[in-house]
């Protein structure tokens, strides 16, 4: 084991004050909100985004998925200026509304957000089923030559009408839309190619061979000379409409499922609330609760809102919020937070936060925010998508001509330069990061674990080095009493019970420890007189006639009784000497309780490749002791608060990637300063503010699910994102070459989008 002091390693004059004033001020910005209606897919967002981005000032990030732009703008713009940016770009914008009150229902997790939920999913799926319906029979008499009948295609001409027509017409209406912004989508390439093929359907039937009773069609998975007055594509045209619109209707019912999580989280608090008015109980909505009012939480009831119990014992069930499924013991002092269930008896309650203060809104914000974000690779596939649907439009006008050059067969240029229009649609490329993003975090919320925001991902990566805070993180950060030596001829219970005794009327953090450790295993203390404190060294008092010392008040110490503290000492524990009428007669030895999770938590993160140091301004013997008890080798101890900045600035030198987990305010700028900031949802709001990855459990534990989660999640967009760009790579090129049935390009295209979001689901299982 290591073990160095700050003297060794940092500077006295490094403070976090000095980082903080070396940031320059801010600029007068606000930020908003909107929601982005009319988008249909990832080029959409990115000409959404471009443009809000030529505003003076203005930054801008929309995300396809969640339907939502994040804008950074100056305060001499008005939010409705960058809504009328939106309108004239072709699509819709508004503020969202303010969130409903919400309900005892917290919601399941695990809705697939059925269409019932939304009327806008239900209409997609009713014109889906109509669509299919129509669309089967024309494709399999397209397909089974055995099926066709005299007459057949003008059938398939009926049936295949409606879906191009109506069944397509959100493609239609939203590519003639943007076609009158000057703009090409997504959509554009569905519309061109359905009525490409569609119309060529119509002039062979009307005006060429195609509409003669007896004519018969073959089918071909990819391109196959024909005569062209007697081809018709009415399979093609119907069938992508409904795989397209099949594929859409999952893609939707995907990103419901996907931010299902974080609509439960905020749907978690209670509706109403028993509140204490001139000593009677009045239920009053939540809304209306005020700090400092009082109310009642009885068995089984959620609790209404951040607050400190006032009267009364219970245990709390605080599952929903830290995915820790073990209730927590609170009593008169104790904080309690709003949605968690109250589970044994009735408390009084005093709220210390209401609205948007509350840790359950906070928690929500911080999810939200995050899922709003944009990864470096997001922002590089929206670039790309940005481009795509020009860059397509050119390869399909080239196909086209390649090939009524290269063979002079008008029909196989058609087919393949619709095959291009259709397989290239860059859906894939735009949810692959977003709905990864939003399962992986909305899971996290529901494990106790909050990213912050999704650079954060890359972040987990690299770390190489974890930097524990000891008190609060690798322990409790509560002292307690451990054990009690006697001299000779002393029983300990009497060594205890003055301690106890005279500690009682002391605020010191060593002294509630004594006084509680002993009226917890002797019951009552007596009272004390001529009670004195002498400070940095001890306290005296008079107990049941004996005036009774404890501290460091003693000069001389009897041979057991020295080396009984230097044992304590040793061991780790703070030693506090006990002695009545002028002499020295035991020891009582308290410490930070190390708390029972910690060496799992270190082994767990040791397995994900990280090296644990233990970061203190406890003295080397304490941290030693307890670095040994959690099975870290590299000790870092005796640093003050304001040093712990530079050890973190001083390892990132070494060319480690460092992570840090810490809980209180001087751990803030350390937090910040790292690679990585990992902070104990048990501490303090500047350690939570400071930190990229928020711990709600307060057990360690959770700092390795959380670089667990973020890594798994990054693994997931990156899979997504190959899946994504390898598919339009290798599609492409099949299509121009002839490779691919415009019918079986629109099957497939569909499932490249199904298959990210699907993809991306898998987060869901995460344990």
């Amino acid at each position: 084991m290591t073990s160095t002091t700050a003297s060794d390693t940092v500077a006295p004059d490094t403070t976090a004050s000095d980082a903080v004033a070396s940031e320059p001020a801010a600029p007068d910005l606000a930020e908003v909100e909107l929601l982005i209606g009319g988008m249909t897919c990832a080029s959409c967002a990115a000409r959404v985004e471009k443009k809000l981005n030529r505003m003076d000032g203005v930054t801008a990030a929309v995300n396809y998925a969640t339907e939502k732009a994040r804008i950074t703008y100056p305060a001499s713009t008005g939010v409705a200026d960058l809504i009328a940016t939106v309108v004239r770009t072709g699509y819709t914008a508004e503020e969202p509304a303010p969130p409903p009150e919400p309900s005892d229902a917290a919601g399941d997790p695990d809705d697939d957000g059925g269409a019932g939920d939304d009327p806008g999913l239900t209409a997609l799926r009713g014109r889906l089923v109509v669509c299919a319906l129509l669309a089967a029979p024309v494709v399999l008499l397209a397909m089974v030559p055995a099926l066709q009948f005299d007459n057949w295609q003008w059938l398939s001409l009926t049936l295949a009408a409606p879906v191009v027509v109506w069944g397509g017409l959100p493609f239609h209406r939203a590519a003639w839309k943007n076609l009158r912004h000057g703009a090409a989508t997504m959509d554009t390439l569905v519309s061109l190619g359905t009525l490409a093929a569609f119309g060529w359907s119509l002039w062979a039937l009307f005006l060429g061979d195609a509409g003669m009773p007896g004519m018969r069609h073959g089918f071909d998975l990819t391109v196959s000379r024909t005569d062209g007055a007697s081809a018709i594509y009415l399979e093609a045209a119907a069938g992508v409409t409904a795989f397209l619109l099949l594929g859409r209707w999952l893609e939707a019912r995907s990103k419901r499922r996907a931010g299902a999580a974080l609509r439960a989280l905020m749907e978690l608090g209670a509706k109403d609330v028993a509140v204490l008015r001139d000593g009677r109980e009045v239920r009053v909505p939540v809304a209306r609760l005020a700090v400092g009012d009082r109310f009642v939480v009885r068995p089984g009831e959620k609790i209404a809102t951040d607050g400190t119990v006032v009267e009364g014992a219970s245990a709390v069930d605080a599952s929903m919020l830290t995915g820790e499924s073990v209730p927590v013991d609170v009593a008169v002092g104790d904080t309690v937070t709003g949605a968690t269930v109250n589970a044994a008896g009735r408390l009084l309650v005093e709220a210390t936060r209401v609205g948007a203060d509350t840790r359950l809104a906070r928690m929500a914000k911080l999810v939200e925010d995050a899922q709003s974000g944009k990864a470096e690779v997001q922002r590089l596939a929206d670039r790309i998508s940005g481009i795509f649907v020009p860059v397509v439009l050119l390869i399909a006008c080239a196909t086209f001509g390649g090939w009524l050059g290269a063979t002079g067969d008008t029909v196989a240029a058609f087919t393949a330069a619709v095959a291009v229009l259709i397989i290239a649609c860059p859906c894939a490329l735009g949810l692959a990061t977003p709905t990864a993003l939003m399962v992986g975090t909305g899971r996290g919320a529901q494990l106790g674990i909050l990213i912050k925001g999704p650079e954060v991902l890359e972040s987990t990566r690299r770390v190489d080095t974890v930097v524990l805070d000891k008190t609060g993180t690798v322990t409790t950060g509560r002292m307690t009493l451990h054990e009690v030596y006697a001299a000779e001829g002393i029983d300990e219970e009497r060594v205890l019970r003055l301690a106890g005794a005279v500690e009682h009327a002391s605020e010191h953090p060593v002294a509630r420890a004594v006084a509680a450790g002993a009226e917890e295993r002797l019951g009552p203390l007596p009272g004390v007189e001529d009670f004195t404190n002498v400070p940095g060294r001890g306290v005296r008092g008079r107990v049941d006639g004996l005036q009774v010392a404890v501290g460091r008040l003693y000069d001389v110490l009897p041979p057991e009784v020295a080396r009984a503290r230097d044992e304590a000492e040793r061991r780790g524990r703070t030693a506090v000497v006990v002695g009545w009428d002028g002499a020295a007669r035991g020891v009582v030895a308290v410490a930070d309780t190390v708390r029972e999770t910690s060496a799992e938590a270190v082994a767990e993160l040791r397995r994900l490749g990280l090296t644990p140091v233990l970061l203190t301004g406890d003295n080397r013997r304490v941290a030693e002791s307890v670095a040994r008890t959690v099975g870290v080798d590299e000790v870092i101890s005796e640093v003050l608060p304001e040093e712990k900045v530079a050890v973190v600035e001083r390892l990132r030198a070494e060319g480690r990637t460092v992570a840090m987990v810490g809980d209180g305010v001087n751990d803030a700028a350390a937090l910040a300063t790292a690679d990585l900031g990992l902070a104990m949802g048990t501490g303090t709001d500047a350690a939570i503010e400071a930190g990229d990855l928020t711990l709600v459990r307060g057990d360690l534990r959770a700092a390795a699910d959380a670089i667990r989660l973020s890594r798994r999640t990054l693994s997931t967009i990156k899979g997504n994102l190959v899946w994504a760009f390898g598919y339009n790579v290798a599609a492409l090129p099949l299509a121009a070459a002839g490779l691919l049935n415009p019918m079986i390009a629109g099957a497939a295209m569909a499932f490249s989008s199904v298959f990210v979001v699907t993809n991306s689901l898998r987060l869901r299982a995460f344990r």
